[in-house]
């Protein structure tokens, strides 16, 4: 259940981060206003408490492996809410960053 949970946890940061980032973006660069990049800010500052509950004690090693998590949820959202089309090179790249992150978070560690 702790691999799961780490998992759970990925998306969230994922999410909360990516989604605050995009908030921000569309706040200031499309003008919709400070609502927008207010929920943003907010957002940002709940990725920061979510890694906060990973199993792993090591803040290093969690950044570390979340940025993998990070590359290959850009890109999915970009796909899902922006229309982005990745190419086989964007899919490629986001393929070897996840499995970075479970080289670095789920090896057997003694």
């Amino acid at each position: 259940m702790t691999v799961g949970r780490s998992v759970l946890l990925f998306l969230l940061a994922a999410l909360l981060e990516i989604g605050g980032a995009w908030l921000v973006w569309q706040g200031v660069r499309e003008h919709r206003g400070w609502l927008w990049v207010g929920a943003g800010v907010l957002a940002l500052g709940g990725y920061g408490f979510v890694a906060t509950f990973q199993p792993d004690a090591n803040f290093g090693r969690i950044l570390a492996a979340y940025g993998g998590v990070f590359v290959a949820g850009s890109l999915a959202w970009g796909m899902i809410v922006d229309g982005f089309r990745p190419d086989r090179w964007d899919v490629m790249g986001a393929l070897v960053c996840l499995v970075g992150v479970a080289v670095i978070m789920y090896p057997p560690r003694g």
